[in-house]
């Protein structure tokens, strides 16, 4: 945690120093997960070439080691230096429901950088912001990373949790945010659709979270501009009235998000895990 602390102290062109270091090791010497980011962007993008690939993978490595600079400075960087760094460009969309007392959703991917986004709307939007968020399973991480996530009023809450608290807090004007391109676990219920050329499965939270607070449901996209700046887009997705039941506010999310991704490729986080499983048969 101290650690933690002291690099987060240094100055950003210090620390993209150091992750430029780690991004040759984890890449060149350590190879980590390197052939699983090929794979993954060879099945999404079949008409690219081999030469195109190793591209996008080698850029999207660079990118997530800059992404760890700009995470450990978030546990300290300036509000006025994020809102510099982190530009929301049509927030004023979002006006209508919150002055109306209504909460949102806001549905992110692994793009650019989800954590200084999570930052930025605390600040921009001046209202609590519920976050879903997986533990980690180092303690000493964790705690840093949700001490990070809380400093300009956002409110983590761990995924097990979430239902039950975002409907605790249900009434008033709220952001509910989500980064809903994580892969639900094989015996968990999901949204079965094809996403960037492949059978993919989504969680449906997002789907019965909207219906429940009778919420709209917008799409932020993230672009980088240059390194450590970006700009975030909202879209709207859908809005109330819903039906009782379905899975088309996140069926739409995965046409959105899949075009977003495929303008800027090497701004995704390939080395994830998203296609652990194939899709049943039956399903």
């Amino acid at each position: 945690m101290l650690i933690l602390k002291f690099l987060s102290r240094l100055p950003l062109p210090v620390l993209y120093a150091l992750t430029d270091c780690l991004y040759f090791i984890i890449y060149h010497i350590w190879c980590f997960r390197r052939e699983l980011s090929r794979s993954n962007i060879r099945n999404s993008f079949p008409e690219k070439s081999e030469l195109e690939v190793e591209a996008i993978s080698r850029q999207s490595y660079r990118n997530a080691c800059n992404l760890i600079a700009e995470v450990l400075k978030g546990a300290a960087i300036e509000a006025d230096d994020l809102r510099v760094r982190v530009r929301i460009a049509n927030l004023p969309v979002l006006a209508p429901w919150i002055s109306t007392g209504q909460p949102v959703v806001l549905l992110a991917s692994h793009h650019c950088n989800w954590e200084w986004l999570l930052q930025v709307s605390c600040l921009e939007l001046g209202i609590s912001v519920d976050a879903v968020y997986k533990p980690l399973r180092v303690s000493a991480i964790d705690r840093f990373m949700l001490a990070a996530r809380s400093r300009f009023g956002g409110n983590p809450i761990p995924v097990k949790d979430f239902l039950m608290e975002v409907l605790k807090r249900r009434k008033g004007a709220r952001i509910i945010a989500l980064v809903a391109d994580q892969t639900p676990l094989a015996n968990e219920e999901k949204h079965w659709t094809r996403f960037l050329s492949q059978d993919t499965a989504f969680f449906v939270g997002a789907d019965k979270i909207a219906r429940i607070l009778k919420a709209p449901v917008f799409f932020v996209g993230m672009q980088r501009v240059s390194r450590g700046r970006y700009v975030a887009t909202l879209q709207l997705l859908s809005e109330p009235p819903y039906s009782r039941d379905g899975t088309d506010i996140i069926e739409r999310y995965a046409r959105v998000a899949e075009t977003h991704i495929a303008s800027h490729p090497a701004d995704w986080l390939w080395m994830y895990r998203k296609w652990k499983y194939r899709k049943p048969l039956y399903a």
